[in-house]
């Protein structure tokens, strides 16, 4: 025992030697967890039904994580009751494989918006991000007029379908291509809105009944 401690002590004298050790026994650490997780994520394929976003969805995307929707939506459905009810089926883990980064999330100042999609209006998802309360008297949510101004960058999202699909998102080359006439002449509000009518519609798999019980299991 004494002897064993001799190398103990001669490790805490020695300031940088304890710091490189910590280092590796943290790294070790780290890839004990992270390791299984990576190839876990790897694993999952897409079901049918869910397809990453056309041009001019993933531009609307990146409007609603630039302005930082998502600081008051989530997009995720838990698999209680009450959630259920509102708001339909409860989220599943591949709905959300295309995104990046993913929206799920737990604060909600304004509601999910998972399953959104088709639930409005194109002319009511305007005048409610123009003017919320015109459309909605008590929300507390800011108007974004600017976004009607805004337009998008044709070789940017074009650039961008380039690295999901190095990524390994399935764009095949006509829809890189065909990317910039996608988006030509839309606005930022035009994309944002098709983003917005395109969830739980666009990207929808197998989703189980709202009060089934989880067969895959929702979004952790």
């Amino acid at each position: 025992m004494a002897g064993g401690y001799k190398y103990f002590e001669a490790i805490e004298k020695r300031a940088g030697l304890l710091g490189v050790l910590i280092g590796i026994m943290v790294s070790l650490g780290g890839l004990a967890e992270i390791t299984p997780l990576y190839f876990t994520a790897h694993a999952v394929k897409a079901p049918a039904g869910v397809k990453p976003y056309d041009a001019l969805r993933l531009a609307g995307k990146d409007v609603y994580v630039r302005e930082g929707c998502y600081l008051c939506h989530s997009q995720m459905i838990r698999s209680l009751r009450a959630e259920t009810q509102r708001y339909g089926a409860y989220s599943i883990a591949s709905e959300s494989m295309y995104d990046r980064p993913f929206q799920w999330g737990s604060k909600r100042t304004g509601p999910d918006l998972a399953r959104i999609g088709g639930k409005y209006s194109d002319e009511w998802q305007e005048l409610h991000l123009k003017a919320p309360r015109s459309v909605s008297p008590d929300s507390n949510m800011p108007g974004y007029p600017w976004l009607s101004q805004g337009g998008i960058d044709p070789v940017e999202i074009t650039q961008k379908l380039r690295v999901l699909r190095f990524l390994g998102d399935p764009y095949s080359d006509a829809d890189i291509a065909g990317a910039a006439a996608a988006v030509k002449g839309h606005t930022e509000m035009q994309a944002l809105i098709a983003y917005l009518q395109g969830l739980g519609i666009l990207n929808e798999a197998t989703l189980p009944s709202a009060i089934d019980a989880p067969a895959e299991g929702p979004a952790p």
